[in-house]
């Protein structure tokens, strides 16, 4: 995927792998003591669906939503990248990913790096502008930086010429910035079709990475689907805020308390989903 495209042949012929029980854990948490109970529905990374997953501009209105509406398919056609909103493991541990890129916290900088938050970034060309600068000095202290679009529409219904372009056009600005070939991606509001998955496979993407639970703009936890609380496997959606009563800090330390107080811990996504 290096310039941001992938192969010139198009969607690879192996796809990715979503791994059972991942190697690593990051150390954002303290305690090893039992985990929360399972996610809800089956074992099987799939699409999230039911109620709206909660504010900011990447839930949108009524959660993730794919080709067959909001539960989608748990396994990718061939060439074609796997969608994912929880990570099937053993593991004590969640995956924290941000959204957008809007908010540029120095004192989120200094969470990062003090507990070794291994959290991923997911960034829009439009909505960073200039403040790539922000993302270096995290990546810097351990975040990984993933795809979000160059200018965040909602990429479901759109020919296949748009899509491409918005995914590949971030492949190549974060390939020039950062030297670095990203292979996660999420759609803008977790709304795809199949034609987002061709593109995305099109453009190097070996995973298209939605979410189970949001952390809202007041440090609350919103659920699109199974058990309303956390358990091993979630992938969370911290999505950007116009004037979020919380900072990102501080939303992100009250989620770590929680996470200590169910035994869980922060996992880098990149080591479960390849």
């Amino acid at each position: 995927m290096l310039a941001g495209c992938g192969p010139s042949g198009g969607p690879s012929d192996t796809g990715p792998t979503v791994q059972g029980a991942g190697t690593k854990a990051g150390m954002g948490t303290e305690t090893e003591a039992g985990a929360g109970a399972e996610a809800g529905e089956g074992t099987e990374a799939g699409v999230g669906k039911g109620p709206g997953g909660g504010a900011g501009r990447s839930s949108g209105p009524s959660g993730p939503s794919g080709p067959s509406g909001p539960s989608g398919p748990n396994r990718p056609a061939p060439g074609r990248p796997p969608v994912v909103d929880h990570v099937p493991t053993r593991d004590k541990v969640v995956f924290l990913t941000y959204d957008d890129g809007a908010e540029r916290d120095p004192r989120f900088i200094d969470l990062v790096r003090r507990r070794r938050l291994p959290v991923s970034m997911f960034l829009t060309d439009s909505v960073v502008g200039p403040g790539y600068g922000h993302f270096a000095r995290l990546r810097s202290v351990g975040a990984s930086l993933q795809n979000h679009t160059l200018d965040h529409p909602a990429l479901r219904g759109l020919p296949y010429a748009g899509q491409r372009a918005e995914i590949c056009g971030q492949q190549r600005k974060l390939t020039s910035r950062f030297g670095i070939r990203p292979h996660l991606f999420r759609p803008p509001y977790g709304t795809y079709d199949t034609t987002t998955l061709r593109a995305a496979a099109d453009c190097g993407i070996k995973a298209v990475v939605l979410w189970r639970v949001t952390l809202e703009g007041d440090g609350t936890l919103t659920y699109t689907r199974g058990a309303h609380r956390l358990a091993p496997g979630d992938i969370i959606s911290v999505p950007a805020g116009e004037t979020p009563p919380l900072t990102l800090a501080e939303r992100t330390t009250r989620l770590l308390r929680e996470l200590e107080e169910r035994g869980l811990k922060v996992g880098r996504l990149e080591d479960y989903v390849r």
